[in-house]
């Protein structure tokens, strides 16, 4: 179990632990004004509920493993916000929205999203996991950043935003992916683990208006391997120990 402030996660059927990826986003995605939030691939539910901690906003969190989703859905009805979490077992690619398609459709529909967040799997070409769920969650099989921009542009409301982390270098990919269905960039931060070392992760946020912006970068730790004052103030609302 992993415990935060506000809630814990249980992870034990989870494929993909609790880690600092998760977090970054859950911290970093601008969620305060939502109404309605998804978060795709929700593994343990802990961006859900980071959400659900810093906003009002109803969550529908969802991933394909049903373990994954059973406790999802146990570490949600365990925490204060258990009443605006759904944790759902559902292809992102088969969500459809409630103004779009035949309305007598059995498919079920949810709202436009105010924002949704990812922490997508990125692997293209590397070596698998003999582990299929940990396979599904890490690699692009299940869900490509093209796949995922798609689903993006239709499941978002006119001024939401999808957020994701993911390697910085393909933040090139990802870019190309989201302007081939509409979305351009509003935010990016550049993460880096110490200061002074290549960077290893990007967070990014687009829309379908974009916005002029520069990267901005974080470092996790200085160059003594403490916490960096702008990582903590990122993510002290949520760890125990910050």
């Amino acid at each position: 179990m992993f415990t935060f402030k506000q809630f814990a996660i249980h992870q034990d059927r989870c494929a993909m632990k609790v880690g600092t990826d998760g977090v970054l986003l859950g911290a970093w995605a601008q969620v305060e004004h939502c109404q309605h939030i998804l978060d795709v691939g929700t593994g343990t539910g802990l961006i859900a509920l980071m959400a659900a901690q810093r906003s009002e906003a109803h969550i529908v969190g969802i991933d394909l493993d049903a373990d994954a989703v059973s406790q999802a859905s146990e570490n949600a009805a365990s925490s204060p916000w258990s009443h605006r979490i759904q944790m759902i077992e559902m292809d992102v690619k088969m969500m459809g929205a409630s103004n779009q398609g035949d309305p007598s459709s059995s498919t079920p529909c949810y709202p436009l999203f105010d924002a949704i967040l990812c922490n997508p799997p990125y692997f293209a070409n590397s070596l698998k996991s003999p582990d299929a769920a940990r396979t599904m969650a890490r690699h692009t099989d299940t869900l490509s950043f093209d796949e995922l921009a798609h689903s993006a542009s239709r499941l978002l409301s006119p001024k939401g935003e999808l957020s994701v982390v993911i390697p910085h270098d393909r933040a090139t990919d990802m870019t190309v992916s989201a302007a081939c269905y509409g979305l351009f960039a509003t935010r990016q931060t550049i993460v880096c683990p110490v200061e002074g070392a290549k960077p290893k992760r990007i967070l990014m946020a687009f829309s379908r208006e974009g916005a002029p912006h520069t990267p901005e970068t974080l470092c996790i730790h200085d160059t003594q391997r403490q916490y960096t004052p702008e990582y903590v103030r990122l993510v002290e609302d949520f760890y125990l120990k910050m």
